[in-house]
């Protein structure tokens, strides 16, 4: 894909953030133990990038770990710990580098972000961590152990700059004010222009205004109906997955949202068979986070039901979908009340009987409706 392609090999070709950069090179030349750096500003402002790029070029062995799929003190220990007081087999330096920090700020995260703290503290080598909004009240103690370096929104220009020379390798004509629309449209976030520039060019050698159009303004909060449209209309994996980052959705409500508007948007029947094919298999990742509650599968649900249903079809759909809101939620909705009154019942039943709810509703619930009292 055109954004591994082109990433940068050398600190030369890494693109704009002079401010950060020049913090993170002055805080790895006298890196101490005991501090992390923070990196914070919105996706797509090349955060993750500047370690790889610096690793490459200075020979150091790069250990990415993303927050979000590490969830326990357990996990962070068991995946990190001794990594990070270990030299490596190959006497290289390491650098570390923790992605989507904030990930580790709920309360479900059992000691998640104490457990980052006292790596930091025990790290023989140099932490990085990355998030979107340092100053959540969860990560204050955090923030201590850290220095925070801002990434801002690339410019225009910039991005101009990188998309124009992405053009010139692969052979792609493109305009300069649509080369101009196109770099205005991803609102600073050079990983989302190279998506979008890839979703419009690597099928055609020139691209029109007509062709621009089919994309729609990103906004930071994104709604439910524009990550549809990426997800049908786009032709990358990655750019379906994406496409869901910022949307105020469980994976599991837009996991039903895709479901119900599948053959909305599709009209070739294999590419609907293929794409509930597909979607079949995030199902069954979906009941064994419910099941086991393993949310490391929940990577596996998001890849399938995203970028799996983008590529089920054999090209875009130039026309205009009205998307539904999913019917088995509508249903839900209207029985919202009943189920919180059973629910209420339930938790009365099972105090009263000393037993769990789930096994009143399976195996005493049946017998209970049959008494007039209970209705």
């Amino acid at each position: 894909m055109w954004i591994n392609r082109y990433k940068p090999q050398n600190m030369n070709e890494y693109v704009g953030q002079k401010e950060a950069v020049d913090t993170f090179l002055k805080w790895i030349k006298n890196w101490k133990q005991g501090k992390s750096l923070l990196f914070h500003g919105p996706p797509g402002t090349g955060k993750t990038c500047l370690i790889e790029t610096f690793s490459k070029e200075n020979n150091y062995e790069f250990i990415e770990m993303n927050a979000s799929d590490f969830r326990s003190k357990k996990e962070i220990e068991n995946v990190l710990g001794q990594s990070m007081k270990q030299a490596s087999l190959f006497g290289k330096r390491k650098i570390f580098l923790i992605d989507e920090i904030d990930g580790l700020a709920g309360r479900q995260d059992l000691g998640g972000v104490g457990a980052i703290i006292q790596i930091i503290k025990e790290s023989r080598f140099p932490v990085v961590l990355t998030c979107n909004n340092p100053y959540d009240q969860k990560l204050q103690t955090l923030r201590t152990y850290s220095q925070l370096t801002q990434f801002k929104k690339f410019s225009v220009f910039d991005i101009e700059r990188h998309l124009k020379r992405i053009a010139e390798n692969e052979g792609v004509v493109i305009d300069k004010e649509i080369l101009r629309q196109l770099s205005k449209r991803s609102e600073g976030d050079l990983r989302s222009a190279v998506i979008d520039f890839e979703s419009l060019g690597r099928s055609k050698k020139e691209i029109k205004q007509n062709d621009i159009e089919v994309l729609s303004y990103r906004e930071r909060e994104q709604n439910i109906f524009d990550a549809l449209r990426m997800i049908f209309k786009t032709s990358t994996a990655l750019s379906a997955k994406l496409s869901i980052n910022n949307v105020d959705k469980d994976p599991e409500e837009i996991f039903w949202w895709i479901e119900n508007n599948i053959a909305n948007e599709y009209e070739d029947v294999e590419e609907i068979a293929k794409a509930y094919d597909i979607l079949s298999k995030a199902d069954l990742f979906r009941q064994r986070i419910k099941s086991r509650q393993n949310w490391k599968f929940l990577a596996y649900m998001i890849d399938l039901m995203t970028g799996g249903v983008a590529v089920s079809k054999k090209e875009m759909y130039k026309k205009f979908t009205r998307y539904q809101y999913p019917s088995n939620m509508i249903v839900l909705g209207g029985s919202k009340i009943e189920r919180k009154e059973e629910k209420e019942r339930l938790l009365e039943l099972s105090r009263q009987l000393h037993c769990s709810t789930r096994k009143i509703r399976k195996e005493f619930l049946p017998f209970f409706k049959m008494f007039p009292q209970y209705q």
